[in-house]
């Protein structure tokens, strides 16, 4: 990878990603919707919105792959989801088989399978269950990873991103804690291992109260640094200041499955 395009820049992740990926690819640029506050003078920054094709386009011309992170990070109404994330990561796609890029990452999350039961263990192989509209566009980009994948013959890795933090704030996410730079590492595995074509991975660190096989992640060299039973004890100081959630509690999406939760009719 001699370049790379990094999409949400400004985000929370992309903040992180701009001071742990530089120095590792030769040239990195990155873009969001608006300018990063923080931009440092030698970072390559590309303004785009990724609901207009031809702004995202142009982002994409001459990179050799790219990290999708862009669009909306929470729950967000119908409008918002669709013109941010499903449009946006069309275009996306679109835009890297049309340039010619060879790889895709694309940030999927863990809220594409949010409504699994919290004792049941999970592999990448299992049916999508999203926990919310944002769930729902975070399976449409892996379903539209494969198309291009199978179809156009890009190489992509969507990786099932659960919390990136210093360290996991409460009881859920002791579960799914992501330290930063073990998210790095499988951006890296998705940049740059020679056998990647089309692959899941579950973007978790080493945690003993996991909920998810990430053996597929490991199979490709993937070896997880932090550990979120580290934090267990000032997590659960945390936890017990929150009240109960009895539908989030119960499922891995958390408060995204409680939201608008009205199984039983009741509104």
């Amino acid at each position: 990878m001699k370049k790379i395009l990094v999409t949400g820049a400004a985000g929370d992740i992309g903040t992180r990603l701009r001071k742990l990926l530089k120095g590792i690819y030769p040239a990195i640029r990155w873009s969001d919707i608006r300018k990063p506050d923080d931009l440092a003078n030698d970072e390559d920054f590309m303004a785009a919105d990724l609901a207009a094709y031809a702004q995202v386009e142009r982002i994409a011309a001459g990179v050799d792959g790219i990290v999708h992170l862009g669009g909306h990070s929470t729950e967000g109404s119908w409008d918002t989801i669709h013109n941010a994330n499903i449009v946006g990561c069309y275009n996306v796609f679109e835009a890297a088989y049309r340039q010619g890029v060879k790889r895709v990452v694309f940030a999927s999350s863990n809220h594409a399978v949010g409504f699994y039961p919290r004792e049941q263990r999970i592999g990448v192989n299992v049916t999508v269950r999203p926990d919310s509209r944002y769930g729902v566009s975070k399976a449409f980009g892996e379903a539209l990873g494969a198309l291009y994948a199978d179809k156009h013959g890009l190489r992509v890795t969507c990786l099932r991103i659960g919390n990136v933090d210093d360290a996991p704030l409460d009881k859920r996410r002791l579960s799914i804690w992501l330290k930063p730079e073990d998210l790095v590492q499988l951006i890296r595995i998705g940049l740059e291992h020679t056998d990647i074509r089309f692959e899941i991975f579950y973007g978790g660190s080493d945690n003993a109260d996991g909920w998810w096989d990430n053996s597929n992640a490991r199979r490709f060299g993937y070896k997880p640094q932090g550990r979120a039973d580290d934090y267990r004890d000032q997590a659960m100081v945390a936890q017990a200041k929150l009240g109960p959630d009895p539908i989030g509690d119960r499922y891995q999406g958390g408060p995204y499955c409680s939201d608008e939760y009205d199984e039983n009719g009741e509104r």
